[in-house]
């Protein structure tokens, strides 16, 4: 069996597979038409970020069994065109955990020492110690956006620097927070009792431009910012203004927001520390991820293993058939449930109910947590590794399966247990295997849970909904469905609009001015 490698591998890595019998081709620098051409003779493909795995290269691949990507980001690889041809997908989310978080708290020192810029000065031949006063972390809290596994890292080495440590992430207990070392805390609470701020989520539709002029208008005057997680969280011109006005003191930045920085104004600060997204850039960062991919790409070709998938959930043909359709409802469910709870995450529970529940629904349950967990963890998520991460992070999940029908054959209920209430959806498949949410609390209606949606409570008044649509229509928003419900008249009503594109946070801003509208929440499926 051969292996195709078109990026660069640490040696430890392709040693590995030569050990398990594989025929290893390392080629950097292929484009797309050469992989094309080369692609049908290796069943397996090992990538980084600079090689583009296409739907055409896919569909050229007839004898590639799996993909892997030694690092975390698979962006670069068509997923859906690999998992239509049954190709595994897999990556390596751990490997780079140690080096980011130090990396981290390498920078977060730098910024309080003023390392670099007394280095680059003494180069200079200047000798200025006044110039370069530092400040202790000893003391000092620093607050961590997203307390997963890199987050966690980071916060257990501030505490031994003697820092108190906060963070916002709704995805993780207050039980498990502690016991990392952290107190949980509201994010704007967070922003305004922070001394360093550091960045630890992805970057998605939800966390882009995260941190931006409301957000540093929140944080203390002389507050540190500290981003090695994804280029665009921080609004770089809001956070330029905050660096210019002296309400942010410094800024260490390994990742931007257009990749490579050259021309941004942030390099012509004394105050920023750069460095050309070095987070996972170590010997044994670089080595532990060759190997684990090595590792990973043998297992599954030679022992059946799956191991970091991202798009393959083992299902027999027969349960397949009775529950495949169920899969996508249940994701989309889980990630519903995320963009719409309140609170920090305590619990989920899951109802199987009526023909479905004579089956084996545990796949069903990975892809809920699945997409529960993968709205903020992204690509670190899998179906393999989903209820690991849940246990990791404190989240208990309970399954109760009945035969008991209601008002469909097959129901699927969710309750989501947060520590400000409960958030419940239901769901079933409907005609021609379209996956429908059909209940949201206690207000029936049915949609389909895809694209943008926006989500909006509001007093059940005449008039509500007029207003909340002719809004959205002088923004040039255009409504391409409209579902209503309500528990009872005169009690709230529950509208969902799917959308042709997606609202600004101007007008989301705007609609939760509407003194009819109670809540109002943009959902991306």
């Amino acid at each position: 069996m051969r292996v195709l490698i078109t990026d660069s591998l640490a040696e430890e890595g392709i040693r590995k597979l030569k050990e398990e019998g594989f025929g290893v081709t390392h080629r950097k620098d292929v484009d797309e038409e050469e992989l094309v051409k080369i692609i049908p003779d290796y069943v397996a493909l090992i990538i980084r970020s600079g090689t583009k795995v296409t739907e055409r290269v896919i569909n050229a691949a007839s004898n590639l069994k799996v993909i892997g990507r030694a690092g975390t980001g698979i962006d670069n690889i068509n997923i859906e065109a690999a998992t239509r041809r049954g190709i595994v997908v897999m990556n390596t989310p751990e490997g780079n955990t140690i080096s980011a978080a130090e990396h981290t708290i390498s920078m977060l020192l730098s910024l309080s020492r003023n390392i670099p810029q007394a280095n680059l000065s003494l180069k200079k031949g200047i000798w200025d110690r006044k110039k370069f006063m530092g400040t202790e972390v000893y003391g000092k809290t620093l607050g961590i956006i997203g307390l997963g596994r890199i987050g966690s890292e980071v916060a257990k080495r501030a505490r031994c620097l003697g820092m108190k440590v906060t963070a916002y992430d709704p995805f993780i207990t207050k039980e498990k927070a502690e016991e990392i070392g952290a107190v949980l805390c509201e994010f704007d609470d967070l922003l305004s009792s922070a001394d360093y701020l550091s960045v630890h989520t992805p970057l998605t539709d939800h966390t882009r431009g995260l941190i931006g002029e409301r957000e540093f208008s929140l944080m203390k005057r002389g507050i540190r910012i500290i981003n090695c997680a994804r280029g665009g969280i921080i609004d770089e011109d809001a956070l330029y203004e905050a660096l210019k006005s002296g309400k942010v003191k410094g800024a260490a930045l390994d990742v931007f927001e257009r990749g490579k920085p050259f021309g941004s104004p942030l390099l012509e600060l004394d105050s920023v520390i750069v460095t050309p997204h070095l987070g996972a850039s170590t010997e044994e960062a670089q080595a532990r991820v060759a190997v684990e991919i090595a590792t990973q790409i043998a297992d599954v070709l030679k022992r059946g293993i799956i191991k970091n998938a991202v798009n393959i959930l083992s299902l027999s043909p027969h349960l397949k058939k009775k529950i495949g359709g169920y899969l996508s409802l249940i994701e989309r469910i889980g990630s519903l449930s995320a963009q719409l709870m309140e609170g920090n995450l305590r619990g989920v529970e899951v109802i199987y109910r009526g023909e479905l529940a004579e089956y084996e629904v545990k796949p069903l349950t990975v892809s809920l947590i699945k997409g529960l967990l993968g709205f903020v963890l992204k690509e670190d998520v899998n179906y393999v590794n989903a209820p690991v991460l849940a246990k990791e992070r404190g989240i208990e999940i309970s399954e109760v399966k009945t035969t008991e029908k209601k008002e469909y054959s097959s129901l699927i209920e969710v309750k989501i247990v947060s520590d400000r209430g409960e958030l419940k959806i239901e769901g079933t498949v409907l005609e021609r295997k379209i996956p429908y949410i059909v209940k949201v609390n206690d207000c029936s209606l049915e949609f389909i849970p895809q694209g943008y949606l926006l989500v909006c409570n509001s007093v059940d008044k005449p008039g509500a909904v007029g207003k909340i649509s002719t809004l959205l229509g002088n923004y040039g928003i255009n409504i391409a469905g409209l579902r209503m419900g309500r528990s009872a008249p005169g009690e709230e009503n529950l509208s969902v609009y799917t959308l042709d594109t997606s609202p600004t946070s101007e007008v989301i801003e705007a609609l939760r001015r509407i003194k009819e509208v109670l809540k109002a929440k943009l959902v991306h499926l």
